[in-house]
């Protein structure tokens, strides 16, 4: 397998999950600025949508989209655990978390990073992302993780965007639950070796 990535991005989620699950791949940095690999290969001959993740299976066949990437992974690997099995209750909560993360926290931090939106309406994004954080603080108290005892895809997706606050001075020392969930999800060897990987912690 091959996963297309850029540091630090959304990509980083599904790097998570298989480091998590102990899959052999090839991580392929792919520059969300110039759209271009290393080798000078366009982007876009790989996703015609230039955005990261996508996942290459060894047939060729190409996922995109975090939430479905991560998913397939943990399926790949079900003794880790990282996904409650298809049919159930407790995998539809998990598309319930993945869905929520991808619109309500994914998605928010969108125009914060794009430099042709205004200051003013910047603003009204962050607060509704503190909205948001308040509500995963509430979820957090007395959990582990975000399904309960075990960490699920979800909580590496969910540690991926959360690092976006740092650069854009959100501050979360308002959320003491979410704060230690956090530490708890970057302490992991597997989230520690795909920071490593991509450059974000040495």
């Amino acid at each position: 397998m091959k996963l297309y990535y850029s540091p630090g991005a959304c990509s980083l989620s599904p790097h998570i999950a298989l480091m998590e699950a102990g899959l052999a791949f090839e991580p392929v940095l792919a520059s969300t600025k110039s759209h271009k690999l290393q080798d000078g290969t366009d982007y876009y001959t790989i996703n015609p949508l230039g955005y990261v993740p996508v996942l290459e299976l060894d047939d060729g066949t190409r996922l995109r989209e975090g939430p479905a990437i991560v998913q397939y992974i943990a399926d790949q690997a079900p003794t880790k655990n990282l996904a409650p099995a298809n049919g159930t209750l407790q995998r539809y909560r998990l598309q319930e978390w993945l869905t929520f993360i991808g619109t309500e926290v994914h998605k928010g931090f969108s125009p914060l990073f794009n430099p042709a939106v205004p200051e003013e309406v910047k603003a009204i994004f962050k607060d509704k992302l503190k909205s948001r954080y308040q509500w995963l603080n509430a979820q957090l108290e007395g959990r582990d993780f975000l399904m309960g005892e075990h960490f699920t895809v979800a909580d590496g997706y969910l540690f991926t965007v959360t690092n976006w606050t740092k650069p854009m001075n959100i501050d979360l020392s308002p959320y003491p639950h979410l704060q230690a969930w956090h530490a708890r999800v970057g302490a992991r060897p597997a989230v520690q070796a795909a920071m490593k990987a991509e450059g974000l912690i040495k």
